[in-house]
């Protein structure tokens, strides 16, 4: 175990593209800063680059008219942090104690972080079913017709003019429901109850869409394919009989919503209900000066690559002009 201490001006918490083009900014701005991110780990479901390092195709983001490999775009982007002299760890970060300036940040190998500034970057975990076949490929079809996102997902090749299954009742589930239409065959939403959860507007809004059908009181038990053809069907559960059955898809999309990953900020910086980080009108800041938050960790609706890597520069600059601000209050304080 080591007991040593790192001094920064900005850390970094993630390194999906809100973290890393917040490095971009800060690093280019000569103010050193530090990316911390968490260590691959399968059973956590941590994936350093985040939620795209597990997106086989980029078709949205700007810049790449042919689209390009979800780990190659975070790849350019790690690149170009580390070009401005940005200084990478993977650590387990432990606890955080945000109550006074400089900010103290403790990871699982004893090493204590000091800084002037924080950048939440941790982003939202899709929640999953934790059933066979879904998993990242190899272990199973995730990137290979199983997906979290129907915006990102949606409109590649492998959906297009397929049948769909979308498993979920809320309000997610209809919006993804709802999208896949403009390129799938067919969509079925998969439902373990007789009746949604979602809003009544969005129940509606699906109910009347022509391509849309509800399998109700079933459980999607698992996905079935193979590595050549990806998914074929889903085996489904009938909750009030028992009886199962294999049904005919091309594609499965989860969608019963993603949790922020901010359990390490509880009792210390405001969040909503589900536990997105609360930011300040058009900036990017906590409840706690010096305390900043990018990307999907406040961002409920958009979720995606251009918004987070928006929203990281935001934080970036807010950072500088925090760190210029407080400098000239010490200086004047000084004369």
């Amino acid at each position: 175990m080591s007991n040593e201490t790192i001094k920064r001006d900005v850390v970094i918490l993630g390194s999906g593209p809100a973290g890393l083009t917040a490095a971009i900014y800060t690093a280019r701005a000569s103010l050193n800063p530090l990316l911390v991110d968490a260590p691959a780990d399968a059973e956590k479901q941590t994936t350093p680059g985040g939620q795209l390092m597990i997106t086989t195709d980029v078709e949205n983001y700007p810049g790449f008219a042919k689209g390009i490999d979800g780990p190659a775009l975070m790849d350019e982007f790690r690149k170009q942090a580390e070009r401005f002299g940005t200084e990478f760890m993977e650590a387990w970060i432990t606890e955080v104690d945000l109550s006074e300036r400089p900010f103290q940040l403790y990871t699982s190998n004893g090493v204590t972080i000091s800084t002037e500034t924080l950048i939440i970057a941790t982003g939202a975990s899709a929640k999953w079913l934790g059933i066979p076949g879904e998993a990242k490929v190899p272990h199973g079809f995730g990137g290979n017709g199983v997906s979290a996102c129907a915006t990102c997902d949606g409109p590649l090749p492998a959906f297009r003019n397929r049948v769909i299954v979308v498993v979920g009742g809320g309000d997610t589930a209809m919006e993804e429901a709802t999208f896949l239409t403009r390129y799938a065959s067919k969509v079925y939403v998969v439902h373990r109850r007789e009746k949604l959860r979602a809003s009544k507007i969005m129940q509606e809004k699906a109910f009347k869409n022509e391509k849309i059908e509800f399998i109700w009181n079933a459980t999607v038990e698992e996905i079935v394919g193979s590595p050549e053809e990806g998914v074929t069907g889903v085996r489904l559960g009938n909750v009030q009989t028992g009886e199962e059955r294999v049904f005919p898809c091309s594609g499965v999309f989860v969608a019963i919503g993603h949790k922020p990953n901010t359990d390490l900020f509880k009792g210390q910086l405001d969040m909503d209900e589900i536990g997105y980080l609360k930011t300040s009108g058009h900036s990017t800041a906590t409840n706690i000066p010096g305390v900043f938050a990018c990307g999907d960790v406040q961002d409920s609706v958009y979720r995606q690559a251009v918004t987070a890597a928006g929203t990281g520069c935001m934080a970036a600059l807010d950072a500088e002009r925090f760190l210029a601000e407080v400098d000239f209050e010490v200086a004047e304080a000084a004369e």
